[in-house]
């Protein structure tokens, strides 16, 4: 590929990321962070699990933009009841009405689409949760032993509910670990809560508008891939995902005391990728140790697992990494 195509892939790229923002914002008001952490993963490929109190918007945002995006959206709502091949689809058996012969026929379920809301995912058991795993890692399905690949681009972006743990059930630890995200909503401030009663309690209906397709997605997906990082930066990304285990010898003692599990290597993997879409988003064409430091928490607030000790002492996963940020600060240029 020559510079000037290059180039103008580039500002394509910067183009329709300015473009979902400003669509977004007809519907969705403040969450700057999670707009910006749900556009990375869309842009590497990822899928992203969004926690948040109810009401803050978190069903809205996702089907917005998707609206934005142009693809096939797809909404599961997660239920106790809810059975593996709900999400997957199932054979059927078919019968000629002229022959009376029979036949089986697959009916996709809803996990054949581009986005996959799977609303209140830690309402349905790990039995059924784990019908995603193959869907988020190997994009297909398995279903009577028969192979499916499911529509590029491909992206899970499950709802929880941090707080109602009636009738929940606690994701698997695998499966948390194939979220590139853990998103955090919080509350709005005082004048963005005004903004939302001026959107939503009047006849004007936002209108958004499409402005990229799947093909084009997939060709941003490739292009992220392409921005170069420096062996310092992944280094210093890696010495952070260590520093999480508290079995490696670098590991600082609060480590050692709080955490039972650290990160795996997707942990980074997941941290480098998402730190070249960032760069690539606000400008740059390389990674810098700010993109690494400023992903940190989403990358790795779930998969990091804290003992009884952490508990006890009311220490979070965001605690333990911003005191592993004081504790490693970047490199000098």
């Amino acid at each position: 590929m020559d510079s000037a195509e290059l180039r103008t892939r580039v500002e394509r790229f910067q183009q329709v990321r300015e473009s979902i923002v400003r669509e977004v914002r007809k519907v969705i008001v403040g969450q700057e962070e999670v707009l910006e952490q749900l556009l990375i993963a869309l842009m590497v490929g990822g899928h992203c699990l969004i926690s948040g109190l109810p009401g803050t918007a978190k069903t809205l945002l996702v089907r917005t933009i998707a609206q934005t995006l142009g693809l096939v959206f797809k909404r599961i709502q997660f239920t106790p009841d809810l059975m593996p091949s709900d999400i997957t689809g199932t054979d059927i058996i078919e019968e000629d009405p002229t022959t009376g012969h029979r036949t089986w026929t697959f009916v996709q379920g809803p996990i054949f689409g581009n986005v996959l809301l799977a609303d209140e995912i830690n309402r349905t058991p790990p039995k059924t949760q784990s019908a995603l795993l193959e869907a988020m890692q190997e994009l297909s399905c398995t279903v009577r032993g028969n192979h499916y690949k499911l529509p590029a681009p491909f992206f899970v972006l499950a709802t929880q509910n941090p707080i109602e743990l009636e009738g929940t059930y606690p994701l698997p630890e695998a499966q948390l670990d194939r979220f590139i995200f853990k998103t955090v909503l919080d509350y709005l401030t005082a004048d963005e809560e005004m903004q939302v009663i001026g959107l939503t309690t009047t006849t004007q209906v936002a209108q958004v508008e499409v402005v990229t397709n799947a093909q084009e997605i997939l060709g941003f997906q490739q292009l992220v891939r392409m921005v170069p990082v420096a062996e310092a930066v992944a280094r210093h990304a890696v010495d952070l995902v260590r520093a999480t285990r508290q079995t490696d010898p670098a590991a600082p003692d609060f480590v050692r005391n709080y955490v039972n599990f650290g990160a795996s290597v997707r942990g980074v993997q997941y941290l480098v990728l998402a730190a070249k879409a960032r760069a690539l988003m606000n400008h740059r064409y390389h990674v810098s140790y700010a993109d690494i430091r400023a992903l940190v928490k989403p990358v790795l607030r779930h998969r990091i697992l804290l003992n009884y000790r952490a508990e006890s002492d009311r220490v979070s996963p965001d605690d333990v990494l911003a005191r592993l940020l004081d504790w490693k600060p970047a490199p000098r240029d």
